[in-house]
């Protein structure tokens, strides 16, 4: 008889969130959890609540109500900067590198000790090939592209256990697209939980194992992200699309 595999605790568990810019209430009651090796999308239009999800975990943004726990530790009210040394690595939408350092030197800013398992240079070379040959060059003078390897390299680079998307797709050229969706895939291998948040739904569900969709700042559906890859009508009917 086989043995019955236990499911893993999750390493990140939202518990009814609720955030707010000033007095304007952006999440209402969000929960959602990522087991380590898992990939979760977080899918939903613009404006609903997708980012300020990704900020409220890093501690930007932290929500008023609710709780936050990474690796077993309520990180409702922790600073950024220590939520980071945690092990959430974060690759942002407009990818918040420094323009007049070079790549390197990006690189090594981000590098960290965690309880999760460093990530080499080489290894980031294996997985964007061009990135040895940019290491010297200052990040104001990269492409779109090129900025969005760094940024994902310097998520790497910082060990983390989770690590979160927002839109890495964005502008990018197919092959560079196809490049990051593979290494979202070989985060997953390694163990890695990954949250993204995509507008690129097709991409998106290709690679994920379990997908929620926002709406006004709430939860509106959570299930298997095959399960919606393949349901023409309820992709529009949640999506639109």
């Amino acid at each position: 008889m086989s043995a019955v595999l236990k499911p893993q605790p999750a390493i990140l568990e939202i518990n009814g969130i609720e955030t707010f810019y000033a007095e304007t209430q952006a999440l209402f009651g969000v929960s959602l959890s990522i087991a380590p090796g898992e990939v979760v999308s977080l899918l939903g239009p613009n404006g609903a609540g997708k980012t300020t999800t990704l900020r409220s975990i890093l501690g930007l943004t932290p929500p008023k109500r609710g709780s936050v726990r990474f690796d077993g530790v309520d990180i409702t009210q922790v600073p950024t900067h220590r939520i980071a040394g945690m092990g959430i690595g974060w690759v942002p939408d407009d990818r918040r590198i420094f323009p007049t350092l070079t790549v390197a030197r990006n690189l090594a800013i981000a590098r960290k000790k965690t309880r999760f398992r460093a990530w080499s240079e080489k290894e980031c070379f294996e997985i964007f090939s061009a990135m040895e040959y940019l290491m010297g060059r200052e990040c104001e003078n990269l492409s779109g592209g090129e900025m969005q390897m760094v940024a994902i390299s310097r998520a790497l680079i910082g060990s983390p256990g989770l690590v979160l998307f927002d839109e890495p797709s964005q502008g990018l050229a197919p092959k560079v697209v196809q490049d990051v969706m593979a290494t979202v895939m070989r985060l997953k291998r390694e163990g890695v939980a990954v949250l993204l948040v995509e507008q690129n739904v097709e991409s998106a569900l290709a690679v994920s194992d379990r997908a929620y969709v926002m709406h006004q700042g709430r939860i509106v559906h959570e299930g298997s992200a095959a399960a919606l890859r393949g349901d023409a009508a309820l992709q529009r009917k949640l999506l639109g699309v």
